[in-house]
């Protein structure tokens, strides 16, 4: 299998790597240190048209695919991660299931400010008792017939964009007839997704959660109390909001690869630079076989790393099975990611720990790529059953 890229996806990558080594790395420091937004660099991702890469130009994108905005994830994250995951969460949450679920009046609606950046998206999937076990989930959507409304009850965490000045809906998922006893999915439970815009009454954003990390990036807490929207904000066919949010995950776990990789790649970019400038002992750092060693392993998880996104991205966009593929690349990556920031930090010594070095950041953002969007567990377990191993 060739995976070279061609002359636009190296254009692109090209594009975005000086993006982000240009504008992304002198600011975005000042901006994670102060647990602020960043929304100069996120107009300026939009004015380039990174949020509309994988969509069709009728609803205002640039006509790409999932390896492009990949591509884009991975060399973002070289600097960054909380910029990489608004843009991920914004692109594979927040407009993917309208684009792929939604009817042709939502995709004409909501697609082209999102697409330009205008406007953020974001997904109410998980619950305070539903994580991994997204079938557990608890907030109810009661049809009102007199109104023709939906009356949504319920409470979502850990979701990302919702809550900046420029976000403009919530897409959730909630129960849309009555729930079993045992509180998970079942046949007689029904779950549907559903466009919420914001500012609707009853859909409250709580304050921004202080996190370990990804600090520039936008997380929280969100509520729906009587919170009432129009029966056309259904998102695709009644009660199949579960099967729409598991091919979500399953794309997105490939983005979440491409970012893994890319903060897997920032930290031997960031080693090998400090390995040639620190002395010790009369000598580079670098000139140690230790030190060298350590760099290697790193880029040789990065490589990989790598390697598995292209290829689940690279099925997927043949339109051929990549659940597995995908998994395998989301496991690998954000282990990956984890160990490179770990040694990162080590080579780095005592400025390591310093906020103001950029392998900090990696270390402090790389722990959620094992956790989000399906824990390295989740992973194991879809592997596992792909090869159809006993249940």
């Amino acid at each position: 299998m060739d995976h070279r890229l061609e002359p636009e996806h190296e254009e692109l990558r090209r594009t975005v790597r000086e993006f982000a080594r240009d504008v992304v790395a002198p600011k975005i420091g000042e901006f994670y240190e102060h647990e602020e937004f960043p929304y100069e660099i996120v107009r300026e991702m939009g004015r380039m048209g990174l949020f509309g890469l994988p969509f069709p130009e009728e609803y205002g994108g640039m006509g790409g695919d999932y390896f492009t905005l990949g591509l884009a994830l991975e060399e973002l994250a070289r600097v960054d991660s909380s910029v990489a995951i608004t843009l991920e969460a914004a692109v594979s949450l927040g407009a993917m299931p309208i684009y792929l679920f939604g009817t042709e009046e939502q995709k004409r609606t909501w697609l082209p400010k999102l697409c330009s950046g205008e406007m953020l998206g974001a997904f109410g999937l998980t619950e305070p008792e539903g994580g991994s076990d997204a079938g557990a989930t608890r907030t109810t959507a009661r049809y009102d017939k007199a109104t023709d409304e939906w009356v949504i009850n319920g409470t979502k965490c850990f979701i990302t964009n919702s809550g900046t000045d420029i976000t403009g809906l919530v897409t959730v998922t909630a129960l849309t007839d009555s729930s079993d006893d045992s509180g998970h999915a079942s046949p007689t439970r029904s779950i549907s997704s559903i466009i919420v815009p914001t500012g609707t009454p009853g859909f409250t954003v709580s304050k921004k959660y202080s996190k370990v990390g990804w600090n520039a990036s936008d997380t929280r807490e969100l509520s729906f109390t009587d919170c009432r929207v129009p029966a056309a904000n259904l998102v695709g066919e009644l009660g199949r909001g579960y099967a729409q949010f598991l091919r979500i995950l399953d794309e997105g776990r490939i983005a979440i690869a491409a970012l893994a990789t890319g903060l897997a790649q920032g930290c031997v970019d960031e080693s090998v630079r400090y390995a040639a400038e620190r002395h010790a002992f009369g000598r580079p750092i670098g000139a140690n076989q230790a030190i060298q060693f350590k760099v290697a392993d790193m880029e040789t998880r990065a490589h990989m790393a790598r390697l598995a996104w292209y290829h689940a991205a690279s099925r997927m966009v043949a339109g051929e099975p990549f659940k597995k593929e995908a998994a395998i690349a989301k496991l690998y990556s954000s282990e990956a990611a984890v160990d490179n920031a770990r040694e990162a930090t080590q080579i780095h010594g005592g400025y390591g720990f310093m906020n103001e070095f950029p392998v900090a950041r990696f270390w402090r953002d790389c722990k959620i790529l094992e956790i989000g969007e399906g824990t390295s567990e989740v992973q194991r377990m879809l592997i596992s059953r792909e090869l159809g191993m006993p249940a």
